[in-house]
């Protein structure tokens, strides 16, 4: 199974024994590579599937690596490149470099030191902010969004269950901007007593208040030139929201105790995981504050409906945690996998941070096994050849159908129907299984249109 990153490379090379060779390289590696054999026949590939890293020849049969290089950009944007050059092409390697290419490497190399330089950008790819959302669909279709709305001004609503990863697009979107030299400032609004909320947004001017000691500067003033978000902006009180909307509309602010407005002059981000527009209706939300904030609206949906995320998260943090840590840990049992793809995760991305540092900072072997990630689940014992496994026969038997129903599962994308014809069983004998062998409860289940 593919680990590595969330989308394929590109291995650009005209030679008939190196190119195809890589590949097969990256494959045992875990890194999904595509082998494109001219420059033209790459940049063709590349207007239908946007790689994560171009490895690429600097002499190809058709194009040179600066030409391939400048008519990519246009196609793949910030796509980190990596040139493989001859000794003759090193001053042009370090040109391309110069122009942002992030390096190169001379022949004759080692593969081991290509594989280190492809997974470290593979892992920036995945850093919060820096790279990619996601490999789903639904992912590839906000990040798709956020790039396009990153040169304009207008307010951004993110919706979403918590943990679900809004910040990591509110801080791709800032990384995007003309504002990315600006500073991103982050406020949890839930966080702040609402007798300081507006002190804290807007800032104080000596004695204001009761111990207003000297100038404070608020949480809007700092975000100056750059994005201010608000995460859990449906908990402010109506007070503060009266200030909020204030501030929207007029585009300045006043600190608390000041005698003339300041401009504001950051780009404005939200994030609620309520529903606001039944906040709205309830009287807890301001409708007019709704309105002026929730002009480019975006959900991002719970890791359970991104089942193509998981695994690369997964993949991300375990060697973050295992660099910190050094530790050994390389990556995951085949039982692993498929028990972190089926699982629910309640706490979505949040948690499983949390399940993969808990499970790195314990872990006594190489790989990560189902009571690593998961050691609420049932009772289990190492065999000899060191695999999970269950402790009695009737255990053993409900693991092994729960494992063989998941991998259904998983293939079909959790249609329930489909699964049942591979399977050879009834919808409903079906559910029944998954209800008594607690699948049911793991994921959020898609109904199939065709059962």
């Amino acid at each position: 199974m593919i680990l590595e990153g969330v989308r394929t490379i590109a291995v650009v090379e005209d030679d008939p024994l190196l190119g195809p060779s890589l590949v097969q390289r990256f494959a045992v590696e875990g890194i999904a590579a595509q082998w494109w054999r001219s420059g033209e026949e790459a940049l063709a590939g590349f207007g239908r599937h946007r790689p994560a890293v171009v490895v690429c020849d600097i002499r190809l049969p058709d194009l040179d690596g600066e030409t391939l290089f400048a008519r990519s950009a246009q196609l793949l944007g910030g796509v980190p490149f990596l040139f493989i050059t001859g000794y003759g092409d090193i001053e042009q390697a370090v040109r391309l470099v110069r122009a942002g290419a992030v390096d190169y490497i001379a022949k004759p190399f080692a593969v081991d030191e290509l594989i280190e330089k492809v997974r470290s950008l593979l892992a920036s790819e995945l850093a919060a902010g820096e790279g990619v959302l996601g490999a789903s669909p639904q992912m590839r279709r906000i990040e798709a969004l956020l790039r396009r709305i990153a040169a304009i001004d207008s307010h951004v609503l993110l919706l979403g269950e918590s943990g679900a990863g809004k910040e990591v697009c509110a801080r791709f979107l800032h990384a995007r901007s003309p504002r990315a030299s600006g500073p991103f400032v982050a406020v949890n609004c839930a966080a702040i007593p609402g007798e300081l909320v507006e002190s804290e947004l807007f800032g104080h001017e000596r004695g204001a208040f009761t111990g207003a000691l000297g100038r404070h500067i608020g949480h809007v003033e700092r975000a100056a030139g750059g994005i201010l978000f608000l995460d859990e902006v449906g908990d402010l009180p109506l007070a503060a929201q009266a200030k909020l909307l204030r501030l929207v509309q007029e585009r300045s602010f006043m600190r608390v105790g000041g005698e003339r407005p300041l401009p504001f002059t950051a780009r404005l981000v939200c994030a609620t995981n309520r529903d606001l527009e039944a906040e709205v209706r309830a009287g807890r939300f301001r409708a007019d504050l709704y309105y002026r904030i929730n002009v480019i609206p975006i959900t991002v949906p719970p890791l359970r409906e991104r089942h193509e995320d998981i695994l690369p998260l997964i993949t991300h943090y375990l060697r973050e945690f295992a660099d910190r840590f050094e530790s050994p840990v390389r990556g995951l049992t085949t039982a692993a996998e498929e028990a972190a793809v089926a699982w629910h995760w309640p706490g979505n991305v949040r948690e499983l941070v949390n399940r993969v540092e808990r499970a790195v900072a314990l872990a006594t072997s190489t790989r990560l096994g189902v009571e690593d990630l998961f050691p609420e689940r049932a009772t289990w014992h190492r065999d000899a050849e060191g695999a999970s496994e269950p402790v009695t026969l009737s255990a053993a038997r409900d693991a092994a159908e729960r494992r063989h129903i998941r991998r259904v599962l998983v293939r079909t994308g959790g249609r329930v129907g489909e699964a049942a014809r591979i399977l050879g069983v009834s919808r409903t004998t079906l559910w029944e299984k998954m209800r008594r062998l607690g699948i049911a409860d793991d994921r959020a289940l898609r109904d199939d249109p065709a059962s």
